[in-house]
């Protein structure tokens, strides 16, 4: 369900805006390998008339579920945007489009959320990846040891 900000209702007053936007609305596009949305986008802001424009400001939060690029391990991360601020013009050049006495905030949510994804997440900042597995059980054809010894039993004839 779109965000939409009614200006005819600006006009008396501040607006509030609370609620989730299901991820299929958000069009955030296939999935990532590593990272996941499949929860929905929560919203609590507030939207005013601001000279030429509508200036929204609140809190804007999203919880991703994450592959770690080192270990492969899933975790959880929140995207929280505290602060999150917009002015949306209503005249000139950049305006934004109304159909019907309202401006859908919905296309500005995805952008500043898409900018927020981790692009190479880790579940800790020291994260030292996959464990080392040590030597290889076996070869194929071999008796087990390392790969290097099995390498080393090979003879090539010097020609």
């Amino acid at each position: 369900m779109p965000v939409k900000i009614n200006l005819i209702h600006l006009q008396r007053g501040a607006q509030s805006l609370v609620g989730e936007i299901p991820v299929a609305d958000l069009e955030l596009g296939p999935d990532d390998e590593l990272v996941h949305c499949r929860q929905p986008l929560r919203y609590d802001l507030t939207a005013e008339l601001v000279g030429e424009g509508v200036l929204v400001r609140g809190s804007v939060e999203m919880e991703l579920e994450l592959e770690c690029a080192r270990c492969l391990r899933p975790f959880k991360k929140t995207i929280e945007l505290p602060d999150y601020g917009a002015h949306l013009s209503l005249e000139g050049e950049d305006s934004v489009p109304t159909l019907d006495d309202s401006i859908d905030l919905t296309p500005f949510l995805r952008e500043d959320i898409m900018l927020d994804l981790p692009r190479h997440p880790l579940c800790q900042v020291d994260c030292a990846g996959l464990a080392p597995t040590g030597e290889i059980e076996a070869v194929e054809g071999g008796s087990g040891g390392n790969a290097w010894s099995e390498l080393e039993k090979l003879k090539f004839d010097k020609e």
